[in-house]
């Protein structure tokens, strides 16, 4: 039975963040601003379906439906488009974001039944952890 994700989870912190936005070629200006904004993700799973609302404080969302397996198409915080290729690894969600000028890593690990950590990994190596509370 894969790891269950459903629920309603607050950013609590984030390690590393800025130097990560910075190798993905992330202005001074929308750093300054992410280090500011409140992130929740709203996610609703059945197996390998997933269902990702991204709220963030003063810029647009995302919303994402995918199966794990597959791959969905968003657009990243450097502007650009990107197909984004998931699968399992172990009890985590692997996902590989691939845009016309970088490729980077993102997994989705549930540390406990409170704690989702969100793992990033720039195309430079550079390693950033987003850690996420449940909210009840």
């Amino acid at each position: 039975m894969p790891a269950n994700f459903n629920g309603h989870w607050k950013l609590e912190k984030s390690e590393n963040f800025d130097s990560f936005l910075e190798d993905m070629n992330v202005g001074l200006l929308k750093r300054k601003a992410a280090k500011l904004v409140s992130s929740e993700h709203i996610i609703k799973q059945e197996g390998d379906s997933m269902e990702v609302n991204v709220v963030a404080t003063g810029q647009k969302g995302k919303h994402q439906i995918y199966s794990i397996g597959g791959s969905f198409n968003e657009e990243e915080i450097n502007g650009e488009q990107a197909e984004v290729q998931t699968s399992w690894e172990g009890d985590c969600i692997m996902e590989v974001h691939k845009t016309p000028s970088l490729e980077y890593t993102m997994k989705r690990e549930l540390q406990d039944d409170k704690t989702m950590v969100l793992h990033l990994e720039s195309p430079k190596g550079t390693k950033a952890r987003r850690i996420y509370k449940k909210l009840e």
